[in-house]
This record gives C-alpha cells, sequence and structure tokens, in this order.
C-alpha cells in the first residue's frame, strides 16, 4: 500500500535547493529535450484552463523524464492583476509521482527561478543587472543572478514605487530603484523583465546593444513585455520552440524568429552568440520542474 505523500513547505523547499547542484541536472534535462527524443523526455505544451471570473488561467504542466525515472507535474495558476493589486501574480504546487505505482509521492511549492544556465548568453563582462517588475519571481531571480554572479551595481523598476523600494529593502545586497524603464536599463548588460504586463514595458532602443535580456513574464499569446524592434533585432532564444511559437506573445506577435533552443546551445548544435543583442524568452518547463522536485524529495528522504 502506497504511503500519504510528503508536503514539503516552501521554507523547506529553499532549504534544500540549491543553485550549484541544481544547473547541472537542468542542462542535462535540456539537453535531452532539444534532442526531440521521446525515448528520453516527455513533456506536451502546457495545457491552460481559463479563470475568465478572476481574469486569469490554471496551468497544467507535466513531464515524464524516461531514463531517470521522474514523473512530475507542476499546476500553475497566473493571472493579470490590475494596477496596485496586493493579490499574486501566479500560485503553483508541484506534485511529485511514483511512475511504476501511480501514486504522488510529494506535494511541494516550485522555486521560482526559470532563468538557467545563466552564463551562455550573457556578455562576458556583465556588470550592471536591472529587474523589472518587484514581485516574488523578481527575487527569486535577484538571488541567482546575484549568487552566480558579481555585478557592481543592481537595479530594479515597478509600476508602483513603493512595491519596488520595498522589493529593494527585502534583498541581502544594495539594490537602487528606479522611476522609470528607460532610466533603469540604460546600460545595463542583463536585464529580468518579470512582469505582470500584456503590453510592451521595453523598448530594443533602450536596450544597450550587446546586452541580454531574460524574459520572464507575458506567458499567453496576446500578452507581451518587449516591442517588436527589441524582438527583431535581438538573438532570441528559447528553452522550447514548440511552448513559444503556442504562447508566447512575444514572439508571436512581432514575428520575431526563433534563434535557438537553450538546449541545442549545451548540445553544441547552434551558438552562443554572447556579443549580440540576445533575448532568452521563458516560458517555463515542466522537466525543471521534475528535476528540481526529484532533488528536493532526495534532500528531503536524507533528513527524514
Amino acid at each position: 500500500m502506497a504511503e500519504p505523500p510528503v508536503l514539503i513547505r516552501q521554507d523547506e523547499v529553499e532549504g534544500l535547493l540549491h543553485y550549484k547542484d541544481l544547473i547541472p541536472r537542468l542542462e542535462v534535462a535540456l539537453g535531452k529535450f532539444s534532442k526531440l527524443d521521446s525515448a528520453e523526455v516527455i513533456q506536451p505544451v502546457r495545457t491552460t484552463v481559463p479563470l475568465q471570473k478572476y481574469n486569469g488561467f490554471l496551468g497544467l504542466m507535466p513531464a515524464y523524464l524516461v531514463h531517470e525515472d521522474i514523473l512530475c507535474t507542476k499546476l500553475v495558476c497566473f493571472y493579470k492583476r490590475e494596477s496596485g493589486s496586493t493579490l499574486p501574480s501566479t500560485q503553483a504546487t508541484v506534485l511529485l509521482f511514483d511512475p511504476e505505482y501511480g501514486n504522488v509521492k510529494a506535494v511541494s511549492m516550485p522555486m521560482i527561478i526559470e532563468q538557467w544556465p545563466l552564463d551562455l548568453l550573457m556578455p562576458a563582462k556583465s556588470e550592471v543587472l536591472t529587474i523589472l517588475g518587484a514581485g516574488h519571481q523578481a527575487l527569486s531571480h535577484y538571488n541567482v543572478f546575484t549568487e552566480t554572479f558579481s555585478f557592481k551595481e543592481v537595479r530594479v523598476w515597478s509600476r508602483r514605487k513603493e512595491t519596488a523600494e520595498r522589493f529593494a529593502q527585502s534583498t541581502q545586497g544594495h539594490v537602487t530603484v528606479w522611476e522609470s524603464v528607460e532610466e533603469a536599463v540604460n546600460g545595463a548588460d542583463v536585464i529580468v523583465t518579470v512582469t505582470g504586463a500584456s503590453e510592451p514595458v521595453l523598448f530594443g532602443q533602450w536596450v544597450k546593444p550587446g546586452a541580454h535580456v531574460a524574459a520572464v513574464g507575458a506567458c499567453r499569446p496576446d500578452w507581451r513585455e518587449l516591442d517588436d524592434v527589441l524582438m527583431r533585432q535581438a538573438k532570441v532564444y528559447v528553452d522550447s520552440r514548440e511552448g513559444a511559437v503556442a504562447e508566447s506573445g512575444d514572439i508571436i506577435l512581432s514575428g520575431a524568429k526563433v534563434f535557438a533552443e537553450l538546449g541545442e546551445v549545451l548540445n553544441g548544435t547552434r551558438p552562443a552568440l554572447r556579443e549580440k543583442t540576445t533575448v532568452f524568452k521563458s516560458l517555463g518547463m515542466g522537466i525543471q520542474d521534475a528535476v528540481s522536485a526529484k532533488l528536493v524529495f532526495e534532500q528531503w528522504k536524507n533528513k527524514h
């Protein structure tokens, strides 16, 4: 008889999941995904259920890594919130299954981080990091970028200045708050967009040539954070081509061409053009959550 699933709280996940352990596993999974071998990785495009009453969606993100025998799904609700709303824009739960018996082994909260491997597309000498948005994803991305790299300056912008100020106060390092996107991104080497925008907030004319833009928000076909100029002048990388052409408004509405998947870069079949202006349009992948959940569960078992 299967044991009941364990519940691993958010604070436990944060203590168990370390980027130095996670990122190499993610790189392997991403490389396998881009080989398009269904004997290795099975991951359908995210299914969404509209929540029209609340201006949001429920997303279902299952994945099965065959040889690692990891079966997992993430359930994520994401919303287009009104300006000034105190409600979260995303809420997610990860279920880790026993693939042989079919029962749920663990229920956990995901670590909200989608930008990896971090250094593939960043300029060789990156000194200024700008984060557009100041919610939970902004803090997670701040933590991983500053833990991995030594930026000389970190900037943040949010539609509400008080939100950006709270974000800056919550971080371990020094973060400066900027009142406009144009000023915040001026001269930035790396720009992370984690906003709830459905219309562009970042424009190509403001972006320094050779900068890297990590675009995390705008996960619907009619939502976007980046304008046509930026999308068309940059080399565009994605986690999944299939997912991007189905879900990314930044790509669909601009008509931008996808240059490569990150897995193709890891596999050596496509180059990382770090000297060019690059955009990594991330939509999140079920295999990320599967690999992360397995690692967290392993670490949890070692402690109990």
